[in-house]
């Protein structure tokens, strides 16, 4: 199994969920290439839950898909969610939320580079504690 060097933010998962989403057609080409490598945060699952919830699918449909795809789903200690509160003060005018934060947060603890999100703003923005940047999958 590869290693679990991708964090999987909100967006890809709502996608691949959604066949009228504008990003649908190339998140779904991507999981053949990233599915084995993705992990995610409890925060990024509730707010897909939420947005497919409100956009009249079941809400457990997110969580249903991850399960069924062996992404693990990780809880943030302490320590990381006070990295997270930090990041939202620093990145207010973008904005952050906790979602975003968490991984931003968690690929500082994992020293993951990789993010599989369609948020091309935030994440281009964020940057992880040594001043890096993102390499935002998909590209371009």
């Amino acid at each position: 199994m590869a290693s679990r060097d991708v964090l999987l933010d909100t967006g890809p998962i709502v996608a691949t969920l959604n066949a009228g989403d504008q990003w649908h057609a190339r998140c779904v080409g991507l999981w053949d290439t990233f599915l084995d490598r993705c992990l995610t945060t409890e925060a990024v699952v509730t707010e897909a839950c939420h947005l497919v919830g409100r956009g009249r699918a079941s809400a457990a449909l997110p969580l249903e898909f991850l399960l069924a795809a062996g992404i693990p789903i990780l809880g943030l200690e302490v320590g990381l969610q006070r990295q997270a509160a930090k990041l939202m003060n620093r990145y207010a005018q973008v904005p952050m939320d906790y979602a975003d934060a968490g991984l931003v947060a968690l690929a500082d603890a994992l020293d993951v580079t990789s993010v599989f999100t369609t948020d091309r703003r935030g994440f281009g923005t964020y940057r992880r504690a040594r001043g890096a940047a993102f390499e935002i999958v998909p590209p371009g």
